[in-house]
């Protein structure tokens, strides 16, 4: 009870010191220093070897103590310093499905040198950077999402015990932006109707006289398998040919499309679907309630879409979507 209550009153006293921010820059105000294990040895050893001295009236033994003890204060010194001035900023949030590492990116930058600096989220691997005057030096850690929606990282513990160990210098940060954990996929029982005909009965509609065919330039997300190929190798113009009554609607995600699924089935459903069209290279346009991400085709398209799958019901306006 006493141990949660002082937890509390420190995790507010953090909080109030070191609010969240997706930028920390690394001061006296918010660097903590104390003797490391070896330091705490260390000092031990000092205050014995000056009663060793005391009792004993031993010069030497006093010079000794004193050149340990100045050293002890000038490693104090340069531990403080070399965190001091360091600058983190929180360059991307990471994004991915329930289970996969979810990469955080940071930069580090620093005025003067900083050697060995440490950083440790909480309950995952910490990685040791080094950053040079006024150079740039980035770094990813990695959290994990179990569910889908925002993520956030954990506090990230920066310490360092440069240049001998006896003394640990530490803060933290503390990011605010969020990763985003996509739904699982799931592929539904059906395939849902979200192109009038279907591809079969367009290509019944095409035929092989040319002088049908209406030729039009090469768009971004035209499939491959539909570029007049002889053509481009005899005058290098990219066009599509499209046939007399082969317009239709484009391929349609629908959340509605799956009556009777809870909310998070639907998700995964729409989430392989995304996976499934964007892996054949299929432009699509995604419905959801209030959102509609318009037809295309691509990764960012694809990542527009598994983002808004992601954030349905945490935001307001997900990135990439407009009012339906």
């Amino acid at each position: 009870m006493i141990i949660g209550r002082l937890r509390q009153r420190w995790r507010r006293w953090i909080d109030r010191r070191i609010p969240r921010s997706d930028d920390q820059q690394f001061t006296q105000k918010n660097i903590f220093i104390l003797p490391s294990g070896a330091g705490v040895v260390f000092g031990i050893l000092l205050v014995v070897m000056l009663l060793t001295g005391i009792n004993y009236q031993n010069s030497l033994i006093y010079l000794l103590t004193f050149i340990l003890g100045a050293l002890f204060v000038a490693a104090m010194h340069q531990t403080h310093s070399n965190l001091s001035g360091l600058h983190l900023a929180l360059v991307e949030a990471g994004e991915g499905f329930p289970g996969e590492p979810i990469a955080f990116r940071l930069r580090a930058t620093a005025k003067q040198a900083a050697f060995a600096i440490r950083l440790a989220p909480e309950q995952h691997d910490a990685h040791t950077i080094h950053v040079d005057a006024g150079a740039i030096s980035e770094v990813e850690l990695a959290t994990t999402g179990l569910r889908r929606g925002p993520v956030q990282m954990a506090d990230i513990r920066v310490d360092t015990r440069f240049p001998f160990g006896l003394l640990t210098a530490w803060s933290w940060m503390r990011p605010q932006g969020q990763g985003v954990v996509y739904p699982k996929p799931v592929m539904p029982p059906y395939e849902p109707g979200g192109d009038a005909g279907g591809e079969t009965s367009r290509r019944d509609n095409q035929t092989t006289d040319m002088v049908d065919a209406n030729i039009r330039p090469w768009r971004q997300g035209d499939l491959s398998q539909r570029v007049l190929w002889k053509r481009y190798a005899r005058t290098g113009e990219m066009v599509i040919a499209e046939w007399e009554g082969e317009h239709r609607d484009p391929q349609w995600l629908d959340y509605d499309q799956f009556p009777g699924a809870d909310r998070e089935l639907r998700l995964s459903y729409l989430a392989a679907l995304v996976e499934s069209r964007s892996h054949d290279r299929q432009p699509f346009g995604l419905v959801l309630p209030g959102q509609t991400i318009e037809p295309d085709s691509g990764p960012l398209h694809r990542q527009r879409c598994l983002r808004a799958l992601g954030r349905f019901g945490f935001d307001t306006a997900p990135e990439g979507a407009s009012a339906a």
